[in-house]
């Protein structure tokens, strides 16, 4: 019988989940050493939750630490540092443009037409995530689109969305691709070589049958035709080709020895880390090296850092502007607006932040952003306030007239503190200058992923401790009778649906994955589930929230960022057609799958 804390912990667990889902802000007094808001989002909302319930007793240690170091053959830790590994070496990847250059290149094989274009853009988007995953893509792609679309004046709804989709269907393929695989690969026990023998039918008939469906519901916004004046060159957001061939033979072959090692059961992360390792040292040394050579433009005083690193991260944004003059022919038919605020194919973009966003725009305005990007001139402006900012310190100085009066002691140890952080500033800005590479890599790793997934691990484990799983589980079997068929669609459904109701796509594979284990299934219908859950916890990140997945999280605060909100409501009706198209598709081809290996 289910008791009180039971109770207790499934109702904390749903709200921390709605929080995730719903962020909300809770002012607090005025200081000028404290933030003017309390945000409880999906970094915060789980760690209070799980302090909710180690203060009601209703978890203890041992849960805790169950849910860090892990059981039952899941090993979070194991997940993370793989996670993380794979990142760093795809996002130091992207920072060398290679993924810029093979946009120009489909580009330029796309011609004159709109939907030869549309399409090469969507294959490529998926070949680059199935070998790098889903992150990357959306960082670099979604900031490519946003500015290729402005350039070329084209509706940029269509191909946002058709990006969103093709990422995170391609993740499903390596079990590197996502999180989830990782979870579902060691909570199943299934091997790495076999999971993507298992889901790469299902990510083939997705892939297809999303893009067949996105054609039909952007028909009418994608122009037949297109005028090009000349071709983009890849080569000119190519700016670091040994950074690109070493990160490139650097990712192969660590997927090909992790696939390899799979078969002696060594964990995956003793083979990710030393690669990512090693990656970050030649980082390091590459930078120095091009610094130490000239390779590196300089910028002209340490105050302007900011201003070289956002010049590297957009530079291939003027190559778009100088290469491209484009537009549609006027024979598409005039278009209702998809993303509600935008005016049809005349749109501009803003880099312009608003004092108002909610947290997950500012991480990924940061993630885009070099770390120690504030400038002396900044930091002397807002400690001071009597620094233009465009005027250099010296010229403020000698237009200040001269000194009569002796500073008090106070204003002294202001202006000591003020010297010490400008200089703090200044030498972070020449680390920053120094080792490009590292600096704009490391605050676009998802880091927030980290509290996220360990707390996850810990609420299922609370719940787990509370007798819910085994609850779940006997649903499941009612449900299901331990049939192969009626378990692949109501897991995979499931699955889905969770992904929207359960904070992200996570902590819904966590669950279902806890649950079907304890449900004892036999091994034909444990394998059926755990590839249904495969393509569930892939295909539902293109859902109803942007908190089905943190690629999602991520992708609407990069539009936000450019100055194209994306309403939920809008996100969801675009989606609502693909995803019912994929799930339907997906599962049904599980199903062959395990009539064709049950004979």
């Amino acid at each position: 019988m289910v008791g009180g804390s039971a109770i207790a912990t499934l109702v904390v667990f749903i709200i921390s989940i709605l929080f995730v889902i719903v962020p909300v802000r809770i002012p607090l007094p005025r200081s000028q050493r404290l933030p003017s808001h309390f945000l409880i989002n999906l970094t915060t909302a789980p760690i209070l939750a799980i302090a909710v319930l180690w203060a009601a007793q209703c978890i203890g240690p041992s849960v805790i630490r169950a849910g860090i170091v892990g059981n039952e053959g899941i090993k979070p830790y194991n997940i993370l540092i793989l996670f993380f590994s794979l990142a760093y070496i795809s996002i130091t990847l992207d920072i060398t443009g290679v993924l810029q250059a093979a946009a120009f290149w489909v580009s330029n094989k796309g011609g004159s037409s709109g939907w030869k274009l549309f399409f090469g853009f969507y294959l490529m988007l998926t070949l680059l995530s199935v070998v790098i995953g889903n992150d990357p893509v959306i960082l670099s792609g979604t900031a490519f689109l946003v500015y290729y679309t402005n350039a070329v004046k084209l509706n940029p709804a269509a191909w946002l969305l058709a990006e969103f989709a093709a990422a995170n269907t391609a993740s499903m393929v390596l079990f590197v691709g996502n999180p989830t695989n990782v979870v579902i690969c060691e909570g199943f026990g299934v091997n790495n070589v076999a999971y993507s023998a298992y889901t790469i039918f299902p990510f083939v008939a997705c892939s297809i049958f999303c893009f067949a469906a996105l054609a039909v519901q952007f028909q009418n916004h994608i122009p037949r035709r297109l005028e090009k004046t000349e071709k983009l060159d890849p080569w000119s957001v190519l700016h670091d080709r040994v950074g690109a061939i070493v990160g490139s033979i650097l990712l192969a072959s660590c997927l090909v020895t992790i696939i390899i090692v799979s078969f002696f059961g060594v964990d995956v992360w003793m083979i990710s880390l030393p690669f990512a390792v090693f990656k970050l040292i030649f980082d390091i040394g590459w930078d120095h090296w091009r610094y130490k050579n000239g390779r590196l433009t300089r910028p002209r005083d340490p105050g302007s850092q900011e201003t070289y690193h956002r010049s590297q991260r957009t530079h291939h944004i003027i190559d778009i502007k100088k290469q491209v003059t484009t537009s549609p022919q006027t024979d598409t038919k005039p278009l209702s607006n998809p993303l509600g605020s935008l005016p049809l194919n005349k749109y501009h973009h803003t880099e312009a932040a608003h004092n108002t966003v909610d947290n997950e725009k500012h991480t990924t305005e940061s993630a885009h952003r070099a770390p120690f990007a504030t400038t002396n001139t900044e930091v002397l402006s807002n400690s001071s306030g009597s620094l233009s900012p465009n005027k250099s310190l010296s010229e403020s100085m000698s237009s200040a007239g001269p000194i009569t009066t002796i500073p008090s002691p106070a204003t002294s140890s202001t202006s000591f503190f003020d010297r010490k952080r400008s200089n703090l500033v200044s030498r972070r800005a020449q680390f920053d200058h120094h080792f490009p590479t590292f600096s704009i890599a490391l605050p676009r790793l998802p880091f927030a992923l980290v509290p996220f997934a360990f707390s996850q691990f810990i609420l299922i484990e609370a719940l787990a401790h509370q007798g819910w799983i085994d609850v779940f589980a006997v649903w499941l079997i009612r449900a299901t009778a331990r049939q192969i068929y009626p378990t692949i669609w109501i897991v995979g459904v499931f699955g889905v649906v969770l992904c929207n109701l359960s904070g992200t796509n996570i902590g819904a594979t966590i669950l279902l994955t806890k649950v079907v284990r304890a449900a004892a299934f036999p091994d034909h219908s444990l394998r059926a589930a755990a590839i249904a859950l495969a393509v569930a916890s892939n295909v539902g990140a293109v859902s109803f929230t942007f908190s089905a997945s943190l690629a999602g999280l991520l992708w609407r605060g990069i539009l936000n960022q450019k100055g194209i909100p994306m309403k939920q409501s809008t996100f969801a009706l675009w989606n609502l057609l693909p995803i019912t198209v994929m799930t339907a598709v997906g599962l049904g081809v599980v199903c062959i799958e395990m009539a064709v290996i049950s004979r």
